[in-house]
């Protein structure tokens, strides 16, 4: 298990759409087992395989904010929103890849998901609250899509153009 380098805006890989996994081998336990690693390092609540470089659709989650409380990781494979509620709610939003941003995102209330678990079993299951924002939010990244593309289009652009000059900043010559 290792931490692994995040990718940050603009790096074009974070629009890129990620592919289906064809089965749950060990390779994507180990793949799975970095991404913890690199989210509890960050730290974070949930990381798509793509926020470090790999187009796969993988995604780990861990919801337990409290550092005296044991983690409770969770393993999606191929993960996929297969109803939604009509009912929204707002929640705000950050992003590993987006550092610092924080803003409001409506989203569906309740999802129901499919996906392989860590042993490549099917499951679904009703998500509701934290756990539906934070799927979907994930959800998002394996389909090419950042929080901040639900948000207006002038935040969207701001923080675009604030993250593009920090790394045109961090490439000059010194």
């Amino acid at each position: 298990m290792a931490v692994r380098p995040l990718i940050y805006l603009p790096d074009p890989l974070l629009k890129r759409v990620s592919l289906p996994v064809d089965a749950v081998t060990d390779d994507i336990r180990a793949l799975m087992d970095d991404m913890l690693d690199t989210m509890y390092a960050a730290p974070g609540i949930g990381l798509a395989a793509i926020q470090i470089g790999v187009a796969k659709r993988v995604v780990v989650m861990d919801l337990v904010k409290d550092e005296d409380k044991p983690h409770e990781p969770q393993y999606f494979v191929n993960p996929e929103i297969i109803a939604a509620s009509e009912e929204t709610a707002d929640y705000e939003e950050g992003c590993l890849s987006i550092p610092e941003v924080f803003e409001n995102v409506t989203r569906p209330k309740t999802v129901r998901i499919r996906y392989l678990d860590r042993d490549g079993e099917l499951k679904e299951e009703d998500c509701e609250g934290l756990m539906a924002t934070c799927i979907q939010h994930e959800i998002d990244h394996l389909n090419g899509v950042l929080f901040i593309d639900r948000i207006s289009r002038l935040k969207r652009d701001r923080v675009v153009k604030k993250f593009t000059k920090a790394m045109k900043a961090s490439r000059e010559p010194v």
